[in-house]
């Protein structure tokens, strides 16, 4: 149960509904619509215990379940609706009583978020945009905004203000919290007249803050009446590719990749980040012949930094944005047509020796990780045995 959704609109029960859900469960939903929308969450059905929702509960977050605001836990009564603030909400639900109960069922979708000034957190840079007629509207001038660094400019059209900027530069600050990594950086809009000033300045505090599994984006206004409040989340830009040896020189571009039984397979994964100061490596890797479904029937490569099959092995990366590693075609493949990788990679912050990026094998829980860390899955595939009967050098 639970996972990461992303269609606009969709329904969201507990395990078995409409029979009873299991005691012990624990799902969480992470629904993640496009940049500038609103997820609306709507319950429908609520049967659980009552009470004080000690036992049995679902709560539903503003953001994500380990660093965001608590919307609201319930267990019965009314059929509420929830909004989100950004294009991110989370749902947990979760049991532990001896009763049975036919569990909830709820409807969400996403809806325009009406607004002056938008933000995307782009692999190497921001990307603001605030309105010119929001400005008019305030009145003040295009010709007004700067960054912390005024050599930084922006692009200036007939309806926009448009900044792109880089994490590393511009007056960018990067800092480091219990929760997150955060870049940071601020849109002066100054307001017009040199000796007598009647409005006060905009300062548009703009924010890529890296949390577990996504990005935050956070644009707010300070020391002005003007509520200017955006929160988006996004994810880190991941990609495995195959290569055919060792050397990592020449890339596999076929799809599907048609192999050999007990063939070495070598892979490399690339987080793509201006952010020199990351590290990436191989969490978990896990086969399956389903792609969309890396539980009923799977293999597990590596498993929390553990390998679980003998031909695994990692090899040195030439950056700290590469993970290299290798594994060799296994019999699980001569009983399914296709099989495809499902890898979760950890992104911390380089030199961070406390990490996991550093300390390797590790027997925690899935989702024990630290809060400077990253997890992103990425699958790869498929992967299909080469016919016996097949000429040499054919791939059918």
């Amino acid at each position: 149960c639970g996972g990461s959704v992303s269609d606009p609109s969709g329904l969201l029960q507990s395990p078995n509904y409409p029979g009873s859900y299991p005691n012990n469960a624990d799902c969480v939903w992470e629904i993640q619509v496009k940049n500038n929308f609103r997820v609306t969450l709507t319950f429908r059905d609520i049967a659980m215990q009552r009470g004080t929702c000690q036992h049995d509960y679902i709560e539903v977050y503003d953001g994500p379940l380990h660093s965001s605001p608590l919307l609201g836990r319930l267990c019965s009564g009314s059929f509420p609706t929830y909004v989100s603030s950004s294009n991110m909400m989370s749902v947990r639900f979760h049991s532990n009583s001896r009763y049975p109960f036919r569990g909830f069922q709820a409807h969400y979708s996403s809806i325009p978020a009406r607004h002056n000034t938008t933000i995307q957190c782009l692999p190497d840079y921001m990307h603001v945009v605030v309105s010119r007629n929001y400005l008019r509207s305030q009145g003040y001038s295009a010709q007004r905004v700067t960054l912390n660094d005024n050599r930084c400019r922006p692009t200036v059209t007939s309806q926009e203000v448009v900044f792109n900027i880089p994490y590393n530069g511009c007056g960018t600050i990067q800092e480091e919290n219990n929760d997150t990594i955060n870049y940071s950086n601020t849109i002066r809009v100054a307001s017009s007249g040199y000796i007598i000033k009647r409005k006060k300045n905009i300062n548009l505090h703009v924010s890529c803050k890296m949390l577990r599994k996504s990005w935050q984006q956070v644009v707010y206004a300070a020391e002005d009446t003007v509520d200017v409040n955006e929160y988006q989340f996004g994810r880190y830009n991941m990609n495995i590719t195959f290569y055919d040896s060792p050397s990592f020189l020449r890339q596999v571009h076929s799809s599907p990749y048609f192999i050999d039984l007990n063939q070495n397979l070598y892979l490399q994964a690339c987080l793509r980040s201006s952010d020199p100061n990351l590290k990436v490596v191989v969490d978990t890797c896990v086969a399956s012949p389903d792609p969309h479904d890396f539980s009923t029937l799977a293999y597990y490569l590596v498993r929390n930094g553990c390998p679980r099959d003998s031909s695994y092995t990692t090899y040195y990366s030439p950056s700290s944005h590469f993970a290299r590693f290798k594994f060799n075609a296994f019999e699980f493949m001569s009983r399914h047509p296709s099989v495809y990788l499902k890898c979760q990679m950890l992104v911390c912050r380089l030199g961070d020796y406390s990490s996991h990026c550093y300390r390797g094998c590790s027997s925690r829980a899935k989702r024990d990780t630290s809060p400077a860390e990253e997890e992103v899955d990425v699958v790869v595939g498929p992967l299909q045995l080469r016919e016996r009967d097949a000429p040499s050098g054919s791939t059918r």
